[in-house]
């Protein structure tokens, strides 16, 4: 198996979500692992989440199953059941279609490190669950929730 050299992945700060729900997520660096090592059924993503920013706008979705696993720092998940703190070691799984909306918080003073896996359907349809936003993974693209693009 190929190792992967990480300083020579590329850092992507951000999330790319529209003006208006982006500040949330501003810090945020991803790492794409997956792509890095030419993977095609799934994706792994090194993700660094400084404090105070979120790891995305809670979401689930409709086609990918998502595992997060927490290497270093603490953060908090929270979802439509409630809130849990994840810390090193400790991991999640979000099953697809489950309709459960899911994001981390880092809410600790140091920078939150995991890893996140997903598969890669082109067929996923995000759904964001507290704002008015969706996102096929087939292009990428971000939409009102009744199917109107954000400019």
């Amino acid at each position: 198996m190929p190792k992967i050299d990480l300083t020579k992945v590329p850092e992507r700060r951000g999330s790319g979500y529209p003006a208006e729900f982006a500040a949330q997520c501003a810090e945020r660096v991803r790492q794409r692992l997956g792509d890095a090592g030419g993977l095609g059924d799934f994706g792994v993503n090194l993700m660094r989440l400084p404090p105070g920013n979120w790891s995305s706008q809670r979401h689930w979705h409709s086609h990918e199953d998502e595992f997060v696993y927490v290497l270093a720092g603490e953060v908090v998940l929270v979802e439509d059941g409630g809130e849990s703190v994840l810390r090193a070691g400790d991991c999640a799984a979000f099953p697809k279609n489950s309709g459960n909306g899911h994001h981390l918080i880092n809410r600790s003073q140091m920078t939150a490190i995991y890893l996140e896996v997903g598969s890669r359907s082109r067929d996923d349809i995000i759904t964001c669950s507290d704002i008015d936003m969706m996102s096929p993974s087939s292009d990428g693209r971000f939409l009102h929730k009744d199917g109107r693009p954000y400019e």
